[in-house]
């Protein structure tokens, strides 16, 4: 009896550690790249260079939380949290406006891609050059979308 209790134990075990291996790899593979380049499909064609962004030093060495980027509101309140799946953007903000986005209507103004974008990546840009004048996050278009090399002059 007790060697077949230890074949059970050994078995647990085995399973154990081959679940939790499961897990670590799901949980890498879920990792964000360290450098995200945002070019939303939604757009036929863009006015501006796409934007690179490192996603890396915004979450290690800026210590910019998950959530303030990433969301799902219900009720009105984020409550995405970490390990949840991260949808892209455009998922949501299916609005895709380029010119007078701000005039449309408020409800409509949240499903906009560009003002999203815009509204959480500029303002919290906006926001730290308000705290630090020497911080090198970038308000401007081309501090976001810099023309690509060998671009002509416009």
């Amino acid at each position: 009896m007790k060697i077949g209790f230890a074949r059970i134990a050994m078995v647990a075990v085995f399973i154990g550690a081959f679940v939790a291996l499961g897990a670590l790899v799901s949980a890498e593979e879920q990792a964000a790249p360290d450098v995200i380049v945002i070019k939303p499909g939604i757009y036929e064609q863009l006015t501006k260079a796409p934007v690179e962004f490192t996603h890396k030093k915004h979450a290690e060495d800026y210590g910019i939380a998950c959530a303030d980027c990433h969301h799902v509101y219900e009720n009105g309140q984020n409550v995405w949290k970490e390990g949840d799946p991260v949808q892209k953007c455009e998922e949501c903000h299916t609005d895709a406006t380029v010119k007078g986005e701000k005039k449309l209507p408020p409800e409509q103004q949240k499903l906009n891609l560009k003002l999203a974008f815009h509204n959480n990546c500029i303002n919290c840009h906006r926001d730290l050059k308000k705290e630090n004048p020497e911080t090198k996050a970038p308000t401007t278009c081309k501090g976001c979308h810099p023309k690509p090399e060998g671009a002509a002059k416009q």
